[in-house]
Formats: C-alpha cells, sequence, structure tokens
C-alpha cells in the first residue's frame, strides 16, 4: 500500500508540472514558437521501385514466352459456282478460308503442340515463331476426343516450354494463359499474357467449346482466354505448363472469366503417342455405363456409374464385371457419376492395369483388369479406293459402339474428299452397295469394284442407329 500511494503522489505531481508548463515562459512567447516542420516520407530509391516489378508472374512469362508460336491454317472450302460466271474467269468453286491458333514448343527439333481443332481440316499449316519467323508444319497426329495436336517443323534450337504437372493443382493457385489471342489483328507474333488463378479442377463441360473433343476432367482458370488463345500454353507461377487452353465458356464470344485447359499429364501421354504412332491407342476395358434420364447435366453428378453393357471377351468380362454393377472406384479416384469415369478413361494407357472397386448387392468388391487396345484397332483393315479403310463388324465392335447393324465394314478412316462427296464418316457401317448386302469389309471391297465398272453406286449405311442412302461415280 506504502508503494503505491507514493506512485499515486508522483503521478499527481507529474500531471500539475504538466498543466502548470513552464513558469518563466508567458502565454505570448508560447504562441511566437515555429511550428513543428511537416512529416515528409523519405525518397523511395529508383533502384528499389525497379526491382518491385519483376514477380514470379514475370519471370514465368520469360521462362515460357519465348517458345509459344502462332499456328496458321489454310482450309478450302466448295461453294456453289454460277456456270455463267465460271467461264467468264470467275469463282472456281473453291473458297480458301484463313484460320489462326496458339501452339508451344516442347522439343528444340521443332515439336508443336496445340489444339486439334486449331488445324481440323485444314489444307496448310505454318508456325510463325515471336520473332516473326515463319515455317510450313508437318501434321504428326490429332486426337480430335481430347482436342490435342502435334505438328513438326524444320528447326533446330528453338526455345522449349517446361512442362510440370497437373496432379497437384491448387485451387486459387496462379495461373498464366499465353497465346495469341484475334490472331494479327494485335500487329505482331509477340504472345499475349493474362492472369488468374486455378478456379477448379476436374471440370466436366456438359456442352462443347471450340472443338467437337469432350471437355472432361478439365482445369478451369479465370485467366481471360479469347479467340485465337487456344492451343497456348497455361502456366503455373514456377513457369512451367500445367495445361493446353482449349476453350472457353462465354455468352458474348469474348472471355469472361471462364476458360478451361487440358491437364498437361494427359497431354504429355497423347503426345508420346501421336509421335511414336501417328494416332493415340485408345484404350479399352468394354463396359458401357447406363445412360441417365435427368433434365440437366448438373443431375448428371449425382445418378452414379451404372453398368448397362459389358462386351463379350472384353477385359471388363474376363475381370468379372456383370451388368448392373455400379462403378465406386477407378485406381485411386472414386466414381460418382459417369463423368468421372470417362475422366479416369482417358488417363489410361493400353497394357496396364486397373483396380476397379464395384458395388453389387448391398457390397463391395475390387477386381483388376488389363486395359486392351479396342478391338478395332487391332482389327483388320480393307482399304477401299485408296481412301477408305474399312473392318469387318464383330460383335465386341458393335455392343462397344452400340451399332444396330449386326453385320456390315465399319468405316475406319476416311478422305476429306470421300467425306465430302460421298457423305461417309469414321464411325458409319456399310451395310449395302447396290444390290449385295455386306458383312465383311472384303465384300465391300469386292462390290465397290463390281458395282464402280458399270455407273453410279446405292449405298446404304448406318450413322447413330438410323440408316441412310446415297448415290455416287467413282472417279
Amino acid at each position: 500500500m506504502k508503494s503505491r500511494s507514493s506512485c499515486v503522489g508522483l503521478l499527481a505531481l507529474v500531471l500539475a508540472g504538466c498543466e502548470g508548463a513552464n513558469p518563466s515562459l508567458s502565454e505570448a512567447q508560447s504562441r511566437t514558437l515555429p511550428a513543428a516542420p511537416p512529416m515528409v516520407a523519405a525518397p523511395v530509391p529508383a533502384q528499389s521501385v525497379a526491382s518491385s516489378r519483376r514477380t514470379a508472374i514475370t519471370t514465368a512469362v520469360e521462362r515460357v514466352a519465348p517458345a509459344v508460336v502462332t499456328v496458321q491454317t489454310e482450309t478450302v472450302e466448295r461453294v456453289p459456282v454460277d456456270f455463267f460466271e465460271y467461264f467468264m474467269g470467275g469463282r472456281s468453286g473453291e473458297r480458301r478460308n484463313a484460320g489462326i491458333g496458339s501452339g508451344f514448343v516442347i522439343r528444340a527439333d521443332g515439336v508443336v503442340v496445340t489444339n486439334a481443332h486449331v488445324i481440323a481440316g485444314a489444307s496448310r499449316v505454318s508456325v510463325a515463331m515471336r520473332d516473326g519467323t515463319r515455317y510450313d508444319a508437318e501434321v504428326v497426329g490429332l486426337d480430335e476426343s481430347n482436342d490435342l495436336a502435334v505438328v513438326r517443323i524444320k528447326a533446330k534450337g528453338l526455345p522449349v516450354a517446361p512442362l510440370g504437372r497437373s496432379s497437384d493443382l491448387i485451387v486459387g493457385e496462379w495461373t498464366i494463359a499465353i497465346g495469341n489471342p484475334f490472331g494479327f489483328v494485335l500487329g505482331n507474333n509477340e504472345p499475349s499474357v493474362s492472369v488468374g488463378v486455378v478456379s477448379a479442377v476436374g471440370r466436366n463441360l456438359a456442352g462443347r467449346g471450340e472443338g467437337g473433343g469432350a471437355y472432361i476432367d478439365m482445369i478451369q482458370t479465370d485467366a481471360a482466354i479469347n479467340p485465337g488463345n487456344s492451343g497456348g500454353p497455361l502456366v503455373n507461377a514456377s513457369g512451367e505448363v500445367i495445361g493446353v487452353n482449349s476453350s472457353i465458356y462465354t455468352p458474348t464470344g469474348g472471355s469472361v472469366g471462364l476458360g478451361f485447359a487440358i491437364p498437361i499429364d494427359r497431354t504429355k501421354r497423347i503426345v508420346e503417342d501421336l509421335l511414336e504412332h501417328g494416332a493415340v491407342r485408345q484404350p479399352w476395358v468394354g463396359i458401357r455405363l447406363q445412360t441417365p434420364q435427368v433434365q440437366s447435366a448438373r443431375d448428371v453428378a449425382s445418378v452414379g456409374a451404372i453398368v448397362a453393357r459389358v462386351v463379350p471377351g472384353s477385359p471388363a468380362e474376363r475381370a468379372g464385371i456383370r451388368v448392373g454393377d455400379q462403378v465406386v472406384g477407378a485406381g485411386t479416384r472414386a466414381v460418382r457419376n459417369p463423368f468421372d469415369w470417362e475422366a479416369r478413361l482417358l488417363d489410361l494407357r493400353v497394357g496396364e492395369t486397373l483396380p476397379i472397386t464395384v458395388r453389387r448387392g448391398g457390397r463391395e468388391l475390387q477386381v483388376t483388369l488389363q486395359v486392351a487396345d479396342a478391338p478395332e484397332v487391332t482389327a483388320e483393315k480393307v482399304t477401299v479406293l485408296r481412301e477408305l479403310q474399312l473392318i469387318t463388324l464383330t460383335d465386341a465392335i458393335r455392343q462397344e459402339r452400340g451399332l444396330a447393324s449386326t453385320a456390315g465394314a465399319l468405316v475406319y478412316r476416311v478422305s476429306d474428299r470421300i467425306r465430302e462427296e460421298i457423305g461417309l464418316q469414321e464411325g458409319d457401317v456399310i451395310a449395302q452397295v447396290g444390290q449385295a448386302r455386306i458383312t465383311t469389309a472384303a465384300a465391300a471391297s469386292s462390290a465397290f469394284e463390281r458395282y464402280g465398272a458399270r455407273g453410279p453406286i446405292f449405298l446404304v449405311f448406318e450413322r447413330n442407329r438410323q440408316y441412310y442412302q446415297t448415290s455416287f461415280s467413282l472417279r
């Protein structure tokens, strides 16, 4: 208590001293004292400002941008010709259209990755480097189902984009989209940069983007992606490519912050196949899921993955999977709906083993299957008209593709000319040529030769479980 009283007394003396001020200083004198100078911030050295402009993003752009290229294409479109205009030197019946997209170099000897829809149907493809140097490009291969393509140019010592991983992406981490939006409207080959974050991973697009691929298990970003950005790299803050910019969702035609990129892990697998085989080896397990009867794509997320068909002789049948089983897991991935199942299939490689968990009768079972080539890949091919590859329809192919025909010749490959002039597409089944019913690819080849020598050929084929007919002449 004594010490507390002393402290209180001392505090009173201090306060009294403050209130009484200096007894020798008059009030008038105190008013004439100069005011304190205003506080002025110390100047920041220009060198510090300059150094603060450099960030992880600028470093990442410097690392990847030199490998980003412009992909130019030319397509030839058939147009109606006025007879008199043609003979007066007018239109020839063809119209040439220019297209443009982006890509990036993955090997110093000229290997470039882009989107399949950027080069699809092109009669000519060229690649322009950042410095304006232009090369004619050869199409190595494309995979339209994944919207990826590889082209090659004759060059060496090119800058290469470092490839990262997409399996460990963090939602919210920085993303950088690099490409050529709107092509040469902007005046040069210097790529444009936009910045955002990983908005989501594993996104499934119910609709379609610019291409015709199935946009499943995609990276979503709000980095601005516009027409012309397609095929360019999506980059992380470390300067590594984590995806291939592929599509946008937009009601306006421009970017609204909903961009989608193909994960780089999947891209690596597909590029390896295209470089080694010129085509992607399609992994096959032989399972068809029930088609969900729902009103919207959002409802698909909760319907489950129920097996509707198991193809005879398929890896799934050999593993013991049955119709009615519910697939709940594939490898390390949970399967909650058909989207999850399709996403898992995109990551498979032919020859690998796949553990699958199915729910049957209230209990879960573990099975393992061996991933195989699709049955049409290993089937014998018959070439017709030098531009048409056919294979004999088998029960496994019929059930895998859900075809109505029990016999016929499946169109495996077709040239652009045959596609345009006859109307046949990959996946069609030729059921009749002239008066001959077709049961094998060899029978179709013989019928084309026999009836083609007489005049127009009458043709019946199946597409999407419906039958169509056409007539054409060989030339």
